[in-house]
């Protein structure tokens, strides 16, 4: 088991994510990415091979499936 790194936890259950990026401004979501979510704060964790598959994914090794429409909101 990994450590979240939010709240220092150790417990946590595999499941299959969606995140969204932000990537030269231009915001990508990629969906079913295998992580640990922390049972305590629900922060996922990666291990260091899936982060460099999402790197090289959404840096051009791989098409997008799906583009959908999204809305922005400014917190301000």
């Amino acid at each position: 088991m990994c450590r979240c790194h939010v709240c220092g936890k150790t417990e946590g259950q595999e499941k299959f994510i969606s995140e969204v990026f932000d990537i030269d401004g231009k915001s990508v979501r990629v969906e079913h990415i295998p992580a640990m979510v922390c049972e305590h704060c629900g922060e996922p964790v990666f291990s260091r091979a899936t982060t460099e598959k999402v790197r090289r994914m959404v840096h051009g090794e791989a098409k997008p499936v799906k583009s959908v429409q999204m809305d922005v909101f400014a917190f301000r």
